[in-house]
C-alpha cells in the first residue's frame, strides 16, 4: 500500500460552496502556511433557481482561487446524491490519485439529504482507496485522519472536538462565499446567509476566546505528541 501523502488535506462536500460555508477559513489558513489542499465537489451544485452549470463552475473556480486551493468536480446528481457504489469508487479513485493526508468530511446529522450521503460517502471511499484487487485507477492509499465539518441546513448546536481560530482567515472565507453570486447575492431567499455564517464564525470564535472560529468533530480518538501540543 502506498502510504506517502502527496497533499495534506482534502475537502469532500456535496456541492460547490459547501466547504467554504463549513471550513472556508480553515482551508485559506491551511493554505497560506504552505499547506497543499484540494476541494473535492461531488456534484456540481445544480439546478437551482438561480445558477447554471456554467455559472457554478466559474464561482467555484473564483472561490477556490480566493481560498489557494485546487479543485475537482466530480458527476454524482445534484439533488440525488446516494450512498452507492459507484460513488464510493469515484471519490476513493481522487483518493488514490491525490492520497491526502487528511480527510475533511460534511457533518453526518442534516435536513438536506445530500450532506448525509456526501458524508456517508466519504467515510466509505477512504476504506475503498485501500482496496488492493480492484479495477479502481490508482494506487493503494488510506488517508491517515477523517473529521467533519459543519455546513448543515438545521439550526443545531453541537459539542466540537475542536475549534480552529480562524481569525485571520475569516474574511478570505467571506469573499469566496459572495463568490457564489448566483446562489447568494441572486437569490433573495438566500441574502442573509452570508451574515449568519459570519455570526456563527464569531460565535464559536467567543466559545474559544477568539475573533472566529470553526469547528470540527473527530471520527476517531485525536492522538497528540505530548501535552506540549496544548498548552
Amino acid at each position: 500500500m502506498t502510504h506517502v501523502p502527496s497533499y495534506d488535506a482534502m475537502c469532500v462536500g456535496a456541492h460547490p460552496d459547501d466547504v467554504e460555508i463549513g471550513m472556508g477559513a480553515a482551508v485559506a489558513g491551511m493554505i497560506r502556511r504552505g499547506a497543499k489542499v484540494v476541494i473535492v465537489d461531488l456534484t456540481n451544485g445544480e439546478p437551482t433557481p438561480h445558477g447554471s452549470p456554467e455559472a457554478r463552475a466559474a464561482e467555484s473556480a473564483e472561490a477556490a482561487r480566493i481560498l489557494g486551493a485546487k479543485r475537482r468536480t466530480l458527476s454524482q446528481p445534484n439533488r440525488y446524491l446516494f450512498d452507492t457504489v459507484e460513488a464510493r469508487i469515484e471519490l476513493a479513485e481522487v483518493i488514490r490519485e491525490y492520497r491526502p493526508r487528511t480527510l475533511f468530511v460534511p457533518y453526518a446529522d442534516d435536513a438536506h439529504p445530500d450532506h448525509i450521503a456526501a458524508s456517508a460517502i466519504a467515510v466509505a471511499a477512504r476504506f475503498y482507496s485501500k482496496f488492493t484487487k480492484t479495477d479502481m485507477t490508482g494506487e493503494p492509499f488510506f488517508a491517515q485522519r477523517i473529521y467533519r465539518y459543519m455546513a448543515v441546513h438545521m439550526r443545531v448546536i453541537a459539542e466540537p472536538s475542536f475549534i480552529v481560530d480562524v481569525t485571520d482567515d475569516l474574511p478570505a472565507k467571506m469573499e469566496a462565499i459572495a463568490a457564489y453570486r448566483s446562489q447568494f447575492a441572486d437569490n433573495p431567499a438566500n441574502n442573509g446567509v452570508a451574515d449568519f455564517v459570519q455570526q456563527q464564525a464569531e460565535a464559536w470564535g467567543a466559545l474559544g476566546r477568539v475573533g472566529a472560529g470553526e469547528p470540527f468533530f473527530a471520527l476517531e480518538p485525536v492522538t497528540l505528541r505530548g501535552l506540549d501540543d496544548l498548552i
